[in-house]
């Protein structure tokens, strides 16, 4: 502050002289980035400072499913019961569901949009929803009048369904083939004790009906992910008796699923801060790890105030478990289940460790992990989450099974606590959880392992590549290329300059820990996300989220000259690119001290060239700037002057 209110005396001063410095004349070049933005604007229902407002309203869905799993046939079967409460202020004609298993057909939108070579996002085509006994009942009457379209179903009412609180109890029975290959999202592994089952995506499910668009109803097609509405979760999974069976929620029935011995442990395991086995390895595929080998056992699971669900099943799991301490006096469980071509002290064994390391920072760190269960489960999948269960890959081992368990539980956060879109704007969950893996990966076990993002300066490549596409990108149009960058890695760069370079450590941590606890089971806009960062931070960003994640713009910032004055100097910067920013200073003097100068984003205002008067008596031998190489600046060539 002390810096800022002399620099502006120096600026009013200069502007007495009657001196050539048209660099400081307003100059028609990028002034556009601070004018108002449209994300300036508020309503009844998201409010200007980007919070739900007084009428803030989303619709929720409470599911009971009770299915089957025939591992002769790798098919599910069973039921649905969905209770679905209109919270909106409008009428609602028909219910819009999706049936995302539908995917996985020769016919199916997103098959027919997979280049022929395949990508991450080829799927099996031999699966798709078989539906019997459609119906849907209100107060005033029984529906079973449907269509299907795609990955989408269109469920007609036999009366409007009444705004703010009417009420619909939809039922349906659906069975369906689990593809091997679910587009690394889901699937089946075979290992030499079993097939792991890992079951997402697996029920149908009522698609998010908002203020902002209505009905959202996306075809999924493969990269662009989901947004579900929140309510309670019954489920009673029954599979061979030989199956373990691990689910997002709490299992209700121990006594009827789980041996003594399990039940012994499993209550050690909630105790102990070290890994507690619940299946050992030599165990596996003995009876001794089954309550009984033969038939069948159902496992009932609950979860309350959650988006999602999923599962897995094998009789090839190894089975362990620790407490994680979450604060407040709370504390949960994580959990790993992993086939023995996982297992060993550099793969699968630290995988509780890392998952439950990683929840405890998050939940310490951000916001309270809301589940009681945390569950790790190797499969034949890159990394896939869900609210309380992950799927990573079973080959994963050291830093590489630390980064993605590390990443999937925190998307518990996001998009399972802040309930954002994934399928419209995947940063608002990929990038913000990307950007937080950075902090979280240096604070585990002091450093273990090395973070796998460097810096704004690691994307340079890409942030000069042709090719290269905004955040604002579709995940389904974006090049699958571009993806990480568009999702992932480009906003994570944003967020970190704000933190580092632009708010500060207090200013950006109190905004954006706000956000999440406003919009914590709610769903935010990235007008939402903007407004309170600002709001919060109390600061004018409308440049940065128009330059940074709307646009292909770069940053590029130099050192015209620097020259004696008046007993002083003028040093003279350049904004070459199309992204202004705060410029940062270190200049050396010739006795080898230095002195720091940060000038505003404001002095962009202004024109592409700023000459800033530096006071002092001392000869000055070099001026640099971003010294902290903060900036992913595409021309550093002009970052630094020399004394000749």
């Amino acid at each position: 502050m002390k810096y800022f209110n002399s620099s502006l005396w120096i600026m009013l001063l200069l502007s007495t002289f009657s001196v050539a410095l048209n660099a400081q004349e307003v100059t028609q070049n990028n002034q556009h980035f601070f004018d108002d933005f449209s994300y300036r604007q508020g309503n009844a229902y998201r409010t200007a400072s980007g919070k739900p407002g007084p009428e803030y309203w989303q619709n929720s869905a409470d599911y009971n499913l009770e299915v089957e799993l025939d591992d002769k046939k790798h098919t599910v079967s069973g039921n649905v019961t969905i209770h679905y409460t209109n919270n909106s202020p409008e009428t609602l004609d028909f219910i819009w569901l999706y049936l995302e298993q539908n995917r996985f057909t020769e016919t199916s939108r997103g098959t027919l949009t997979t280049p022929v070579q395949g990508s991450r996002y080829s799927g099996d085509v031999e699966g798709g929803y078989k539906l019997t006994n459609v119906q849907a009942k209100t107060k005033t009457g029984t529906s079973s009048k449907y269509m299907v379209s795609d990955t989408r179903m269109q469920l007609f009412l036999d009366k409007p369904l009444a705004a703010n609180g009417g009420e619909v109890t939809i039922k349906m029975n659906f069975n369906f083939k689990v593809p091997v290959e679910g587009m690394d999202r889901m699937g089946r592994l075979d290992t030499k004790e079993g097939t792991v089952y890992a079951l997402a995506q697996w029920y149908p499910r009522v698609a998010v009906f908002d203020d902002v668009v209505g009905w959202n109803t996306e075809p999924y097609l493969g990269a662009g992910e989901f947004y579900c509405e929140y309510g309670d979760f019954d489920v009673k999974i029954t599979a061979p008796a030989a199956q373990t069976v691990v689910c997002s929620g709490v299992l209700q029935n121990p006594k009827d699923v789980l041996t003594n011995t399990q039940q012994k442990r499993f209550s050690q395991a909630e105790k102990s801060d070290k890994t507690v086995y619940i299946i050992k390895p030599d165990e596996v595929g003995k009876p001794i790890a089954n309550v009984k080998n033969n038939g069948t056992l159902t496992w009932h699971f609950k979860m309350e105030n959650t988006r999602d669900v999923a599962w897995a099943a094998s009789k090839a799991f190894i089975w362990d478990a620790a407490r994680m301490d979450l604060g407040n006096g709370q504390t949960g469980v994580a959990q790993s289940v992993y086939p023995k071509e996982s297992d060993g002290s550099h793969a699968w064994t630290r995988s509780t460790e890392y998952t439950k390391a990683s929840v405890e920072y998050y939940s310490k760190t951000y916001y309270p992990y809301p589940y009681h269960n945390a569950i790790n489960v190797a499969a034949n999948v890159g990394g896939m989450e869900y609210p309380g269960v992950s799927f990573c890959s079973y080959k994963s081992t050291g830093s590489s099974l630390w980064g993605v368990t590390d990443h999937e539980f925190g998307h518990n956060w996001f998009p399972m606590i802040v309930g954002s879109n994934e399928r419209r704007y995947p940063w608002m969950d990929e990038g913000l959880n990307t950007f937080i893996n950075h902090y979280s990966t240096e604070a585990f076990n002091n450093g273990e392992y090395g973070t796998r993002m460097e810096g704004p300066r690691s994307l340079l490549s890409y942030l000069t590549s042709e090719t290269r596409e905004g955040i604002e990108t579709s995940p389904e149009v974006a090049n699958p290329r571009n993806l990480a960058y568009t999702a992932y890695y480009k906003p994570f760069a944003g967020l970190y300059l704000l933190r580092e370079y632009i708010l500060g450590h207090e200013r950006f941590d109190n905004a954006f820990n706000s956000y999440i606890r406003h919009w914590a089971y709610k769903h935010p806009q990235p007008n939402d996300f903007f407004n309170h960062i600002e709001n919060v931070a109390g600061e004018d960003l409308s440049y940065f989220w128009k330059g940074w994640f709307y646009g292909n713009g770069n940053i590029d910032m130099g050192i015209t000259s620097v020259e004696p004055y008046q007993g002083n100097y003028l040093i003279t910067v350049e904004n070459n690119g199309e992204i202004p920013m705060p410029v940062k200073l270190l200049v050396t003097y010739t006795d080898n001290t230095t002195e720091t100068v940060l000038l505003p984003v404001e002095i962009w205002q202004r024109g592409n060239v700023w000459s800033h008067l530096l006071k002092t008596s001392k000869l000055v031998q070099r001026v640099v700037l971003d010294p902290d190489k903060m900036l992913p600046d595409v021309n550093v060539l002009n970052d630094t002057w020399n004394k000749q």
